[in-house]
């Protein structure tokens, strides 16, 4: 499978040149980088070529801490049901938003997740456990914890949610649970589509 993900990443194809342009260009030196609208295309069509190939990561491969980059959120649609993804955008450099993903290697596919914002010396963060269905690429997680905290000093902490122990959590169906469905690994980057049907990429 290693030798597949590589050949798909090592592709010449011009939706993955866009989406590594993109990436360089969190460099402060790279000046030009690709228009949101041809990288959620980009996306788009390295999700559906991921798919086709049903290529699979292992949990380990996103382990560590990784900087939220570009996301597209999502609206609903005006004349049909259902939602349409929405323009996408770049994050500014002074939001800083971070997701991590810290796999136990004594409960296979299972481990902590957490999310934070900060933003003018006030961060937000939840913590909480996920779980991975490696032949899905499917990372589904619930939040037990958040913490407020104001330059470093922490002013809140509390619990939330009701899913007790690791064990309850694991027998959960991901039917009720907020998931990451992802399509791109690599050391640099990862990307995937969130339960709501929004884009994002994040990187190291």
């Amino acid at each position: 499978m290693k030798e597949k993900i590589n050949k798909f990443l090592s592709d010449n194809s011009d939706y993955l040149d866009i989406i590594q342009q993109a990436v360089a260009a969190r460099n402060p030196q790279v000046l030009v980088r690709p228009g949101a609208s041809n990288v959620v295309s980009a996306l788009l069509n390295a999700e559906i070529v991921a798919k086709k190939q049903r290529l699979n990561y292992e949990f380990e491969s996103l382990s560590g801490q990784w900087r939220l980059y570009f996301a597209t959120g999502t609206k609903k649609a005006q004349q049909r049901a259902g939602i349409v993804l929405g323009k996408g955008f770049y994050l500014p450099q002074f939001v800083s938003a971070y997701i991590g993903f810290e796999p136990n290697h004594h409960t296979k596919n299972i481990g902590i997740i957490t999310n934070q914002i900060e933003l003018a010396g006030f961060r937000l963060k939840l913590t909480g456990l996920c779980k991975y269905l490696e032949q899905k690429n499917l990372l589904a997680f619930d939040f037990e914890q958040i913490e407020i905290s104001c330059l470093n000093r922490i002013i809140y902490q509390g619990k939330i949610g009701k899913r007790g122990n690791a064990q309850d959590f694991a027998q959960q169906p991901i039917a009720k649970l907020p998931f990451f469905a992802f399509f791109l690994v690599t050391e640099d980057f990862i990307a995937a589509r969130g339960r709501g049907g929004g884009l994002a990429i994040w990187v190291k």
